[in-house]
């Protein structure tokens, strides 16, 4: 990144403009798509409390975990438009990430009664967690980061609709950690929760999911070994898989339709 003075004192705004100015873009069109874009990410590292602003706060780390966030949100042209902004300001190139919210609109999602055939095929502990991942809208690392919101809150550096619950009664409210490490809340069935507390463990576990350490607090599928057991269970079942993200494709349907 092109060295310059702090702009840390800077409005998101500001900070886009000073950023754009630097690069010496030659089309006006680049210049305020870019300036759209930086806006964003500016405003997202002041949410997480960054003070150094886009001039010291922005690097790889920080550019792919508001990438990461910024796919359940946009389409996958905007979110490249985002990542081209960002490569451009440090210089280096950035992963391609997908658009979640894109997927979830093409793919094809599971309905709920094909999601309870496949659980009735799995061991207990895997048919509770693909229970939960439908119910709740959970990927698959987030079922091993489960914990009830009495202790651990949710991350506030961030905005969540009201209505993110909407239709939703009945219900007890846990925190998982999921893309960018963001702890967000969901909502579980009581029905369902009550079946979870009863698969807890004394003590946490330290369990590892393609390489990364989590602390597990109940005794129930996750990761990839959750993963493979439904892909396997939807073979057998339904005669074919669209993998166990497919559970969380037809939450998201069901949510954007509420």
């Amino acid at each position: 990144m092109a060295k310059s003075s702090p702009v840390s004192y800077r409005s998101a705004e500001s900070q886009a403009q000073h950023a754009v100015r630097e690069l010496g873009l030659s089309s006006q069109g680049t210049e305020r798509n870019y300036e759209q874009a930086l806006t964003g990410v500016a405003g997202f590292l002041k949410d997480m409390g960054l003070q150094g602003g886009l001039h010291r706060e922005l690097n790889t780390a920080t550019a792919e975990m508001y990438l990461q966030i910024r796919s359940e949100e946009v389409g996958q042209k905007t979110l490249d438009l985002d990542r081209q902004a960002i490569q451009a300001v440090l210089g280096e190139k950035l992963e391609v990430i997908k658009s979640e919210r894109e997927q979830i609109l093409e793919s094809r999602a599971y309905t709920s009664e094909q999601v309870q055939m496949v659980a009735g095929a799995q061991s207990e502990r895997n048919a509770l967690a693909t229970q939960i991942a439908e119910n709740a809208g959970l990927r698959a690392h987030e079922l091993l980061t489960l914990r009830p919101v009495e202790e651990r809150a949710a991350d506030t550096h961030r905005e969540y609709r009201d209505d993110r619950f909407a239709g939703r009664d009945n219900v007890a409210i846990y925190t998982v950690e999921g893309k960018g490490g963001l702890c967000r809340e969901v909502a579980i069935d009581k029905e369902l929760a009550a079946k979870l507390e009863d698969r807890r463990f004394e003590t946490s576990q330290q369990v590892y999911d393609r390489g990364i350490g989590y602390q597990q607090t109940y005794d129930i599928g996750g990761g990839k070994n959750w993963s493979d057991s439904f892909s396997k269970a939807s073979d057998r079942e339904l005669g074919w898989s669209n993998g166990a993200h497919g559970v969380r494709h037809e939450y998201a349907q069901e949510r954007m339709n509420t």
